[in-house]
């Protein structure tokens, strides 16, 4: 017997029920969770306008002391300049673009004179797009007052934000999904291990549950690789040899996304299998826009799972 997945007339009215769940959350948390990224990603502008003089000094050697700035500039610009299209526009390489907003760094084997000339061309390209409503002082040919850089930086942060607002509430939804998992659990004496107690689930202690441990699968071929499950518990009634359960945390603000995803629990259910036999249960838990379609799919696949809304339900996988 399942949880959810055999119970199809269910389905609609949970539906409703974790899009109203998951709105609610929205209205009261996301705001809340937005207004801290901005106030954190506004101190990081700050931080880099004055690397770059307010924008009056974008030098190959300031974006070689700070490679990092370079997202900042990029949204410093009228309109914002996209990764991409900066790589085009001033002929840049990739690897420096990448190495440079991702890791912090320089490419190791680019030459130097390469390297100067094209840090060189990213200093025009924004000297020369910079939003003139938002630096003013630039038009002016004047030092930046205290209140304009900090007006200029939320501006800019905002844009930050903006183009990663989706991850930030993704990000805030699977910590507070995880949260709940932990408190039922808790609630009914299992007792939280970290990953290092917990390196194979095959060893895992009765009672016990551990949040985004690496499993290991195996690929066609023989080649083997880890896949991140959110919550790995084991069962306070486990036998000799049992496996834990697997849970997979999803959250969705939309029922678009979630459709063009389906397919990837699909894949781990399927990896899992082929290492640890048809014996392994890996299921959901569930909160936001997720419709028949993808449950329906889901369900073909063997893979049953637990709404948030209704939490207790997890009780029905024996723990």
């Amino acid at each position: 017997m399942g949880a959810n997945r055999d119970k199809p007339d269910l389905w609609k009215k949970d539906i409703l029920s974790s899009v109203d769940f998951y709105n609610t959350w929205f209205m009261k948390f996301a705001p809340k969770a937005f207004r801290a990224t901005r106030i954190d990603t506004t101190r990081q502008v700050v931080a880099a306008l004055k690397a770059a003089s307010n924008l009056t000094e974008i030098t190959p050697e300031v974006l070689m002391k700070k490679p990092d700035i370079l997202q900042v500039l990029r949204m410093s610009t009228c309109p914002p300049i996209a990764r991409d299209r900066l790589i085009g526009l001033a002929g840049l390489s990739k690897n420096l673009v990448f190495s440079m907003e991702n890791n912090n760094l320089l490419p190791k084997r680019m030459r130097r004179d390469e390297l100067l000339t094209q840090l060189k061309r990213i200093g025009g390209i924004i000297k020369e797009m910079a939003d003139p409503d938002i630096f003013v002082w630039l038009q002016r040919n004047d030092m930046a007052t205290e209140e304009e850089v900090n007006r200029a930086a939320t501006v800019v942060a905002d844009r930050l934000c903006g183009a990663v607002a989706d991850p930030i509430i993704r990000n805030e939804q699977e910590r507070r999904q995880l949260s709940v998992i932990r408190q039922w659990l808790e609630e009914r004496g299992y007792q939280q291990i970290d990953t290092g107690q917990a390196r194979q689930i095959t060893d895992m202690p009765k009672g016990t549950f551990s949040f985004r441990l690496n499993v290991p699968v195996s690929l066609e071929g023989g080649k083997r690789i880890n896949i991140t499950i959110d919550a790995v518990i084991m069962s306070k009634t486990a036998k000799s040899g049992e496996l834990p359960l697997l849970i997979e945390a999803k959250s969705a603000g939309d029922f678009t996304n979630v459709n063009k995803r389906r397919k990837e629990e699909a894949i781990k259910m399927l990896q899992l299998r082929k290492t640890y036999g048809d014996k392994i249960v890996f299921n959901l838990f569930l909160c936001g826009y997720f419709d028949s379609g993808y449950l329906g799919y889901e369900a073909a696949e063997g893979i049953d799972w637990v709404w948030e809304h209704r939490v207790d339900d997890l009780e029905l996988f024996g723990i």
